[in-house]
């Protein structure tokens, strides 16, 4: 049988899991060869500061307000701000948010670094 051309995924059925922002659930970053994962992220009050070598992530802030650290410069965010953020940018989120976040390419674990 052919492997089907699309994926479906419920937020509803997805365990949460730690992430160096809070807590993410991770829609097809497990799908052999997608060419990017969804994530909805609920912020806690100050995350840590990591980057990407390889992801480019965009986070779109769907409730709360705060802001973005990006390399030092802080952003402010509120309900439907879009963020692009690119391979080596120091960030971190600050602040109660939820945020819809699609990595691409697909998150890969080993891709989180750490200063």
């Amino acid at each position: 049988m052919l492997e089907p051309l699309y994926h479906v995924a419920h937020f509803s059925e997805i365990e949460p899991v730690r992430c160096p922002c809070g807590w993410a659930q991770r829609a097809f970053a497990n799908v052999e060869g997608s060419p990017l994962s969804v994530h909805v992220v609920q912020i806690e009050d100050n995350s840590r500061t990591h980057y990407h070598k390889r992801m480019t992530e965009t986070y779109v802030v769907l409730e709360g307000e705060g802001w973005l650290e990006l390399d030092g410069e802080r952003v402010p965010v509120r309900a439907m701000s879009t963020v692009m953020i690119r391979p080596g940018c120091r960030h971190r989120a600050v602040g109660k948010l939820k945020i819809l976040n699609i990595p691409v390419p697909a998150f890969d674990p080993d891709d989180e670094w750490f200063d």
